[in-house]
């Protein structure tokens, strides 16, 4: 099982988030918020997986990679508008429950190989 953060500016989009991951079997700890992604980040560390939501600002999402990488060397997934670029992360895609989906189960099972 994967500990993913998965941090929006949206509660709706974050909640959808939470169940669809859940239902795969992941752990996840739902930040709302730039303030609360932080603490989470800075509190309970040991994650296998950032998710950033395609509703936070460019600047703030950058801002947060910054965070998490002084804390963490798991991957990064930036959620984005099209056409957005977002320094730092590691996998760019558009808000597509499937696809989000399958990039994680691929980063876990690369992950899980890896360490084996």
């Amino acid at each position: 099982m994967a500990r993913i953060l998965s941090v929006s500016y949206d509660k709706s989009l974050l909640s959808t988030r939470e169940m669809l991951l859940h239902s795969r079997g992941h752990e996840v700890v739902s930040a709302f918020g730039f303030s609360e992604a932080l603490k989470h980040c800075e509190n309970s560390g040991g994650f296998d997986l950032f998710i950033l939501g395609h509703s936070i600002p460019q600047f703030d999402k950058e801002s947060l990679i910054s965070a998490f990488r002084a804390k963490s060397n798991a991957p990064v997934v930036a959620l984005t508008k099209i056409g957005e670029k977002i320094a730092g992360a590691d996998f760019e895609l558009e808000p597509d429950p499937e696809e989000v989906l399958r990039l994680v189960q691929r980063l876990i099972t690369r992950k899980r190989a890896a360490a084996d």
